[in-house]
């Protein structure tokens, strides 16, 4: 299945476009989305943390994904 994730700060800038497509057997979950993710854009493996929302709302890594999901991947914030 083709997944379209949405990326912003560091993620957008490590990967080079705002949004990023990934295709994924049927029945994937986000650990899967990660893992292909990291091994095409390894710097992406050095971020402290890394989350994943699906349909705006955080996500664990067992959970499934479908092509209808809006996905994105949600960098680390610092603030002051």
């Amino acid at each position: 299945m083709e997944l379209t994730i949405h990326l912003y700060g560091i993620t957008r800038d490590i990967i080079g476009q705002s949004r990023y497509v990934v295709q994924l057997p049927p029945g994937a979950r986000v650990q899967q989305l990660l893992e292909s993710v990291r091994t095409s854009y390894p710097e992406l493996a050095e971020l402290k943390s890394l989350l994943v929302a699906v349909n705006e709302e955080y996500a664990e890594a067992e959970t499934p994904l479908s092509e209808r999901d809006e996905i994105a991947l949600i960098p680390p914030v610092s603030g002051g």
